[in-house]
């Protein structure tokens, strides 16, 4: 099959924005990576809480703010609130490097730290993805995810093995230094797209009654709604990332470079299975390629839990990589297709709190199990934990196995 350019990046908008995050991505990846490594060696001991702790401190501000968040990006213009909230990630990071630079950094700041940068990103999340269908026409949009996939998962593969490199070479600092400086991009491309049109005259403003409509419109969308609860429950067993510092230096007995590619790995994975899918142009049966894709990831987590060998964990990270790349893919196609304008920031608000809640309080849950059980033990518990969220949420919804967008795309154009 000859290689095409992905209909979505003729689209200049969407190009502009794409190249701008995949940029900003790498550097907030070598920032996520650096932090965990950065924990690790402030705790001078393998201390599964102390790492799993991270999760708790960025889940917190994020279901806080997204009871507002939503209703800001459906009432205000959301290319100004990214402005706002990409500076102040850029601020965060500068924050990070000056105190690591004159070595006033603790566990304390950067926890601190790390909840305002959360804070930053519910107001970010639902403003980008309810922006995105803005810029790029329906039949384009799952292609449009594959293309953020492809940048939020080549930002995880490079900023973690760079910042492995920086790390060993120049020091912790310079990675929340570049970090900061990577903003610059999406704040260039921000400035290059222009006006972007929305839909905020259905708007109910900015008040309790605006948030509760974005949880009435979930709770009658069966399929939104079960992709939600999936999310969360796959990505609460298993995850594993919290825990690699402790598996690369204390299991597979690797440094910072070999924490960077392990890092990379499940990106990786990721990437190769977005270039996959961006070459396709109808994918049928989403709801039972999505269903198998979390299997898939939940079984390749178990293999990365046991396995004692650095190039099998390798492999194992790439599949998860790759089976969450296709599931992360369908399920934000399905739910913004579902979703009018004047309510996608409502519903993405809602969700983050599910796609994020489920890895962030999951590596809480791996931190108490790890320090209880062992890390190897976390691991494993945790992707089957995923396979039987699959089975119960196939049993509790099974249109969500008969779902085709691809149909049900097609019949609302009619009815129009």
């Amino acid at each position: 099959m000859p290689f095409h350019i992905p209909p979505a990046l003729h689209h200049r908008k969407f190009r502009l924005l794409w190249l701008g995050l995949l940029i900003s991505i790498t550097g907030s990846q070598m920032q996520v990576s650096a932090i965990h490594w950065h924990i690790r060696e402030l705790t001078g001991t393998p201390n599964p809480l102390a790492l799993g702790f991270i999760g708790l401190v960025r889940i917190l501000p994020i279901i806080l703010f997204s009871f507002i968040s939503g209703p800001v990006a459906d009432t205000w213009n959301r290319r100004a609130i990214l402005f706002v909230t990409q500076t102040l990630q850029a601020l965060i990071a500068v924050s990070l490097a000056v105190l690591t630079f004159t070595s006033h950094i603790n566990i304390g700041l950067i926890y601190l730290l790390t909840a305002f940068q959360a804070a930053t990103m519910a107001f970010d999340m639902p403003a980008r993805q309810a922006m995105l269908p803005s810029i790029v026409p329906a039949r384009d949009l799952p292609n449009a995810y594959s293309l953020q996939s492809i940048a939020f998962n080549g930002g995880a593969i490079i900023g973690p093995m760079l910042g492995g490199i920086v790390i060993a070479s120049l020091g912790q600092g310079y990675t929340y230094l570049i970090n900061a400086v990577s903003f610059i991009a999406v704040l260039v491309a921000l400035g290059m797209i222009g006006k972007v049109d929305q839909d905020a005259s259905l708007s109910s403003g900015i008040n309790p009654r605006a948030m509760w409509e974005g949880i009435r419109f979930i709770r009658t969308k069966p399929i939104i709604l079960s992709t939600m609860i999936l999310d969360f429950a796959a990505t609460f067993f298993a995850s594993a990332n919290t825990m690699l510092p402790i598996v690369a230096r204390d299991i597979l007995k690797v440094g910072e470079v070999g924490y960077g590619l392990l890092l990379s790995a499940q990106a990786t994975g990721s990437v190769l299975a977005g270039l996959v899918i961006s070459q396709i142009h109808v994918i049928r049966r989403q709801g039972m390629i999505f269903l198998l894709a979390v299997v898939v990831f939940g079984v390749a987590t178990v293999l990365f839990g046991i396995s004692p060998v650095f190039i099998l964990s390798m492999l194992a990270l790439m599949v998860m990589g790759a089976a969450d790349a296709v599931s992360t893919i369908i399920r934000n196609t399905v739910r913004q297709l579902n979703t009018p304008d004047h309510l996608r920031g409502r519903m993405v608000s809602i969700n983050q709190v599910f796609f994020q809640g489920g890895p962030q309080l999951g590596e809480v849950e791996a931190g108490i199990i790890g320090q209880l059980f062992g890390v190897p033990a976390a691991i494993i518990s945790g992707g089957l934990g995923a396979i039987l969220a699959v089975w119960w949420i196939a049993r509790r919804w099974p249109e969500l196995i008969r779902y085709d967008s691809h149909e049900s795309l097609s019949m609302d154009l009619a009815a129009k």
